[in-house]
């Protein structure tokens, strides 16, 4: 039944897992204002339907979807919205934003609820709650989970592929949701598989989770058509191109999505929502979010309601004296925020805190590249980073796109990370995407 597998390259940087992952999820009290944008995911930001000085209940759609490519928004809790206005966000930009005043005298029951008959229900029914759930991708992407649903006619899907994998350090909530919510990630497989009209379903989590694996496996009877897999720990074993490799032996083509070889990748956290929320008609409107780092005085897994301020959480979790910077994510992948008073997302799967006097915060100096190929070795996508990296020390932006498949590479941090001369070989490389899709809006 278990079959250690992998993909080629990559690296194995220290996992910091044992600092939450034997720590049960727990609940995160209400801040007393929730920040709400109306872009929480990839597409375009839900339309609200409620009005300044509205009261609302928990569970209640605030925003509608705008579009296929949207999803709506729901109430996380029990309140009056004071105003909608331009709020901060991870990411930098501005966006419009709901700011609900949470009643703290509020038993926070959920109040909005549509029970459905799972048994009933159509590939096309399964899709559409989905969507009404305002569900998105609870690993990072914040990809509508409906339109992945949704694969183009001229492809063909065979196979849904759980992510279990989790690979970036310090992270452990889709580990923790694994020991603690497998029924409902194998109710949410099943109603994808459905939704997909596939036979065949396959939970890939890698080799240091092996918890999770038997957690999952008492409840499958034999010859089911879901199956687990344990792959190599590797980082980035949870990119899905990565885990499609491991898996199932098929290489996603440069520029093409899963979809291309058959294949839907979902996270194990969105598939385990799915479970909980579509039975009962409910949107999503709380998450589990890993806090971690040197820099937490009580790390864990916290289930926290979406649009609580990231400074509230940390005030429950607890911080050092030495506490420096924050990052929203893994320190692979993550990035690190300037204000505290942004707030938790529907994709923000983890936060780590490290200390001022971290190795981490205080890389050397970088020095030109001495072609070792460390990078190469390391990059999984077995492109050629150092050679990247000199075209955009010379802003040859063109021809790291055209003849070196910049846009290949999906920002791991893989060749970062091992880099000698410690140039930071990711951010040259956003740079010159940033740059490219400027000039494509100007053509």
């Amino acid at each position: 039944m278990f079959g250690l597998s992998t993909f080629k390259h990559g690296v194995h940087p220290r996992e910091y897992k044992e600092l939450s992952n034997q720590l049960p999820i727990r609940r995160l009290p209400f801040a007393p204002t929730l920040v709400l944008p109306l872009s929480q995911h990839a597409g375009k930001p839900s339309v609200p339907l409620v009005q300044p000085g509205q009261e609302v209940v928990r569970g209640q759609p605030i925003a509608a979807a705008d579009g296929f490519m949207s999803v709506p928004l729901h109430a996380p809790a029990t309140g009056r919205i004071k105003r909608i206005e331009l709020m901060p966000t991870a990411r930098g930009p501005k966006t419009d934003s709901f700011i609900l005043e949470v009643y703290q005298g509020s038993n926070q029951q959920h109040s909005y609820d549509n029970p459905q008959d799972l048994a009933k229900l159509q590939g096309k029914d399964i899709v559409q709650l989905v969507q009404d759930a305002g569900m998105v991708g609870l690993g990072g992407a914040a990809f509508p989970t409906h339109v992945k649903m949704t694969p183009p006619p001229e492809h063909q899907v065979d196979t849904l592929v759980a992510n279990g994998c989790e690979c970036e350090p310090y992270l452990t909530c889709d580990h923790r949701i694994m020991l603690e919510q497998p029924e409902q990630l194998i109710q949410g497989t099943r109603l994808i598989m459905r939704a997909l009209g596939v036979e065949r379903a396959i939970i890939g989590i890698e080799d240091n989770k092996l918890d999770a694996v038997k957690a999952i496996s008492e409840l499958l009877p034999a010859h089911d058509p879901i199956t687990v897999q344990a792959v190599e720990t590797k980082y980035p074993q949870g990119a899905e191109k990565m885990l499609i490799k491991s898996v199932l032996g098929r290489s996603v083509p440069p520029g093409s999505f899963p979809s291309a070889v058959g294949v839907s990748v979902f996270n194990v956290g969105t598939l385990a929502q799915i479970g909980e929320l579509l039975p009962h008609g409910r949107g999503v409107i709380e998450r589990v979010v890993t806090v971690s780092g040197p820099g937490v005085e009580h790390p864990g897994n916290y289930l926290v309601p979406v649009g609580t301020p990231v400074r509230f959480l940390l005030e429950h979790a607890g911080v050092t004296s030495g506490a420096h910077e924050v990052i929203l994510g893994g320190p692979m992948m993550g990035m690190s925020v300037s204000a505290l008073d942004v707030p938790v997302t529907k994709a923000m799967s983890g936060m780590v805190v490290l200390e001022q006097n971290d190795p981490d915060l205080h890389k050397q100096q970088a020095h030109p590249c001495i072609r070792c190929g460390w990078c190469v070795e390391a990059c999984p996508m077995q492109l050629n980073p150092s050679m990247l990296g000199m075209l955009a020390a010379s802003s040859d932006y063109d021809e790291m796109a055209n003849d070196y498949h910049l846009n290949d590479c999906f920002e791991c941090g893989s060749c970062s990370y091992v880099c000698p001369s410690n140039i930071p070989l990711v951010q040259y490389f956003r740079i010159a995407k940033s740059v490219l899709r400027e000039r494509a809006e100007v053509a």
